[in-house]
């Protein structure tokens, strides 16, 4: 599974999220996602739901993912 499909994932299931990721190999990932829907939830249910849009090929044709979220706000000031 090629970063663009990986993109195309969470961008189906979050719409409004800046999504960007990257590999050096097609099985280790670096994701970093911006959306609106994590303001209020901790960084475990902020991941939950990316995770969530890649279903079953995480663990199985992702083998790892680095994963970065934060909301627009914290984005734009540079934290998380």
């Amino acid at each position: 599974m090629d970063a663009k499909h990986i993109e195309q994932l969470i961008q189906a299931h979050m719409p409004e999220a800046q999504v960007s990721v990257t590999s050096p190999d097609n099985v280790h990932y670096t994701a970093q996602v911006i959306s609106d829907q994590f303001t209020g939830l901790n960084r475990i249910a902020q991941h939950r739901l990316v995770h969530a849009a890649l279903g079953d090929a995480l663990g199985g044709e992702i083998h790892a993912l680095s994963l970065t979220t934060r909301t627009p706000a914290d984005h734009a000031a540079g934290a998380g």
